[in-house]
């Protein structure tokens, strides 16, 4: 029996299981909002108590009325099973909200299986002492942030289990399925056993006693009212390992919500999907699944994402490039550029699926069991119209291999500083971070992490060894991404700047004094990088001790060493065979180092005062001679009146002019909220400083050390804002003025609706819609305009070209004033991607007004002007490498 019929019986089986439903009715939603979302895969077994710390940290994403996680490539001792029997056996959880119900669903729906393991769930004693909180000590947040849990989670019993023959039989014979393979009838017939227990037991709009969790095979799904991390504590699962983790914070926005079944993940067979977002079209979906014999119970938007997935991947038996295409078609002019053969494939995928494709936005992770391959696998899947946030992460360190997903960079982060906390093979930083463009030709908006058992390698009591298990990561277009070979991380364990011997620190010292005392911070950070390469490790830590220590007392020792570091740590150079990240960890702990009171506890002059959560009650004006606060930001919440930004806001108001705010884990609005007339502030920030920083800034001059996240700048009116790093989603959103400068990329959408004096450079590139409605009125009279250079740096901290400088298809979407300066000397970017623009000549008034601006962004990232200009080993003229995009006339648009 070819596919195609396989499918259709499939299909027909499934018919009797929807008799009687009624059509899907529209109800009202639920509140629309942001939601949180975290998934990581990994070589080597990873314990839920690391997904704890990035779970909470994207607490405020969520609101405590659905948490869920789910797990796959589990321990066999773990789960009391042998490895055959986790590899064959379906592992089907059933949530219980009557215990009471227990024998029944029993009796009546699992009476057709052999159950090989059965246990309940184990839980803490009472669900009451499970704070909303109760982590926030070791999460560094607020107490007062912490929200118990509402109602108690349903009691889970957790079954390992085959169908028995005879009842597989007369399924098969009863929906002519005797030709399909036996594992394709027994995961059918699974699926169809669980549609009718959630039915009987749970119907959305009946008596609700018991559920579902999961049914596949090495993989588990819980969730609860309540928070992600709560799910890890309620159900113990701090200690529990698993190859994938996916969590979520929040409750679907479409469709009736029903707890806890309507918090995600949710289940198609042998995957589990949350997503972020939600759908234009849910009823037209859930139209489309219906007509093939598939009804929503729980009637979420979430429940019907992992029912296409499912009926495309495994009833329909599609490609995963083909059920990516499906979920987010590759249009305009991404599609155009395609190769014929593919887009004859993706046409053909379109007229079939495009009305069943969910319109956005949306984002997807899933966690994915398939155990016939040996592997485990984490996707990540965004839609077309990037309106969710969404970054990928790859860390690699010998024999351990780490891919992450989430809503923000921070939650990334957050889940790597809690396994450096307890592995040195890991570190609190990522090697390769990055962003989707969904539906692209580039990268095509999705990538999955596989980890799978190396060939040939023989399994022991746990499954198999962990040397035997590796990590990879592609594309959509299967496309891997990797880390550049011949350069390692630090081996922590035995990193000992102590051994380094007396002739190079004296060495270090000599210089060190000469350039404080003739030189200054930039001379000290040029001198050192010419010979970082070939330093060890073991010298390099050495350097940032012996910083951190002669900055530690005085106000310019400090403020010397502070810029010194800092150079370190936002410039890029050539660090040899050492790892940046690496590299970067040991500078970011000097620069802690120096940011806490000195060892004696005591300064001997007060040039610096500094507030931790603990002591914030104690925040006072300047006294004489001090000129800088330094903020702890550990244990300040990451929002609201008692946040960090409130704090910063609070500082300024009292006369502190110079705002150093460390240690930032995600907290937003920092720098906002200063007022007008902002002029001769400086805000330096650095760690993970969360969404909306500098948004309505007026005046101020704001420092990023570091990556930003989205919504950063928006309606920002005037001051200085710099970004040593990428930043995210619809950035500078409506601003109005200021300069701005971006060492790295953005992602989709920034500058959407701005206007007035905006001047703003970005060095890296934009995924698409840039400056959609841009009405910063005539670049050469007072106007605004954005630079785009279209470079990056190379593992060695060699400026490199882009591909292309703009990738997207949407470039100057509807503007109405500005223009827009691509460095594009090869002129790749075509009239094809402007849409309400035109290239115009670049002119000397044009140079001369852009110039400044380049020499600017020369000084804060090292970036010379004669390097922008350099193209294949010649400089050229600025019209040689710079085009002007400007408003097309009103006429021509007609």
């Amino acid at each position: 029996m070819d596919k195609h019929l396989q499918a259709e019986h499939i299909v027909a089986s499934r018919r009797g299981l929807i008799a009687g439903l009624s059509h899907l009715a529209r109800h009202k939603t639920a509140a629309e909002g942001g939601c949180g979302v975290l998934g990581l895969a990994c070589n080597v077994p990873v314990a839920g108590r690391h997904v704890v710390e990035a779970a909470a940290q994207m607490h405020n994403r969520g609101n405590g009325k659905g948490g869920g996680v789910a797990l796959a490539g589990l321990d066999p001792i773990q789960m009391s099973v042998s490895p055959q029997t986790l590899r064959d056996a379906y592992l089907i959880q059933i949530a219980y909200l009557d215990p009471a119900a227990k024998p029944e669903v029993e009796q009546t729906c699992l009476d057709s299986f052999d159950l090989l393991q059965g246990y309940h769930v184990p839980t803490v004693g009472d669900w009451r002492d499970v704070p909303g909180l109760a982590l926030s000590d070791a999460l560094s947040l607020s107490k007062g942030d912490a929200e118990g849990l509402e109602m108690r989670p349903p009691d889970v019993w957790r079954y390992f289990a085959r169908v028995k023959p005879d009842s597989l039989d007369r399924f098969a014979e009863t929906h002519s399925l005797e030709a399909l393979p036996d594992r394709a009838v027994e995961d059918e017939f699974v699926y169809q056993n669980s549609f009718r227990l959630n039915r009987e037991f749970y119907a959305s709009l009946g008596e609700k006693r018991a559920f579902v969790l999961c049914h596949g095979r090495d993989l588990i799904v819980l969730k609860i009212v309540g928070y992600a991390e709560q799910v890890v504590q309620y159900y113990r699962l701090d200690d529990v390992t698993a190859r994938v983790w996916i969590a979520h914070q929040r409750y679907p926005t479409k469709g009736r919500v029903w707890h806890p079944g309507g918090a995600h993940p949710f289940i198609g067979l042998n995957e589990a999907l949350v997503h972020n977002g939600d759908f234009a079209n849910y009823h037209a979906v859930s139209e489309y699944l219906r007509q093939r014999n598939i009804v929503s119970l729980f009637l979420t938007d979430t429940e019907v994402s992992v029912q296409l997935f499912d009926l495309w991947d495994r009833v329909y038996g599609y490609p995963l490039e083909v059920t990516l295409e499906a979920l987010a078609p590759t249009t305009e002019r991404d599609f155009a550029v395609l190769p014929l053969q593919k887009q004859a494939l993706y046409r053909a995928v379109q007229a079939t699926h495009l009305y069943a494709s969910p319109d956005g936005p949306w984002f997807f992770i899933i966690a994915r069991s398939r155990p016939d391959e040996g592997e485990w696998q984490l996707l990540g899947i965004t839609d077309t119209s990037m309106l969710r946030p969404q970054v990928f992460a790859l860390y690699e360190n010998d024999d351990v291999q780490l891919g992450l997903i989430a809503s923000e960079r921070q939650a990334i982060n957050g889940a790597l500083r809690s396994l450096a906390a307890e592995d040195n093979r890991f570190l609190p930083l990522a090697d390769r971070y990055w962003v989707a463009r969904g539906g692209s030709h580039t990268d095509g908006g999705a990538f999955t992490f596989t980890v799978k058992k190396r060939v040939g390698e023989s399994a022991n009591q746990r499954g198999w060894e962990t040397r035997s298990v590796h990590l990879t990561c592609a594309d959509k277009f299967g496309t891997a991404v990797t880390i550049a070979p011949g350069q390692r991380h630090v081996d922590r364990a035995r990193l000992n700047p102590a051994k380094v011997g007396d002739p190079f620190r004296r060495m270090l010292q000599a210089h060190l004094y000469r350039t404080f005392d003739d030189g200054g911070p930039s001379s000290l950070f040029h001198w050192a990088v010419e010979r970082l390469s070939a330093w060890t490790y073991d010298e390099s830590a050495a350097f940032a001790g012996l910083l951190a220590d002669f900055g530690e007392n005085a106000g310019e020792e400090f403020e010397f060493v502070r810029q010194a570091l800092t150079l370190l740590r936002d410039r890029h150079y050539d660090p040899g065979d050492k790892r940046r990240a690496s590299l970067l960890t040991l500078w970011d702990a000097s620069l802690t180092d120096l940011f806490r009171l000195p060892k004696s506890g005591r300064l001997r002059k007060s040039h610096r005062r500094r507030i931790t959560w603990d002591n914030r009650h104690n925040l006072r004006p300047p006294n004489n001679g001090e000129s800088t606060l330094l903020v702890d930001t550990l244990g300040f919440p990451p929002e609201g009146d008692g946040s960090a930004a409130r704090l910063l806001v609070a500082a300024y108001e009292l006369g502190w002019r110079h705002l150093i705010a460390y240690n930032w884990r995600g907290g937003r609005f920092a720098a906002c909220g200063l007022g007008p007339g902002t002029d001769g502030v400086r805000v330096e920030l650095y760690g993970d400083v969360g969404d909306y920083a500098a948004s309505g800034l007026d005046g101020a001059e704001v420092h990023i050390h570091g990556d930003g996240q989205d919504q950063v700048g928006q309606i920002l009116k005037g001051g200085k804002l710099v970004i040593h790093g990428d930043v995210g989603q619809t950035f500078l959103y409506g601003a109005k003025g200021g300069t701005i400068y971006v060492l790295g990329s953005v992602a989709g959408r920034p500058l959407i609706n701005a206007v007035g004096r905006l001047r703003t450079v970005i060095n890296g590139t934009c995924l698409d819609y840039l400056a959609e409605s841009f009405m910063a009125g005539d670049p050469l009279d007072g106007g605004g305009f954005v630079i785009l250079n279209g470079i990056a740096f190379d593992e060695h901290g060699r400026l490199v070209e882009l591909e292309t400088v703009y990738p997207g298809g949407n470039l100057f979407s509807l503007a109405s004033g500005g223009a827009i300066y691509l460095r594009d000397p090869h002129r790749k970017v075509g009239k094809d991607q402007l849409n309400g623009g035109q290239f115009a000549p670049l002119s000397q008034a044009d140079w001369t007004l852009i110039r400044p601006y380049l020499e600017e962004n020369g000084r804060l990232f090292g970036i010379p002007v004669p390097a922008l200009l350099t193209v294949g080993g010649e400089e050229r003229s600025p019209d040689g490498v710079y085009r002007k995009v400007e408003v097309r006339p009103l006429a021509a648009l007609a």
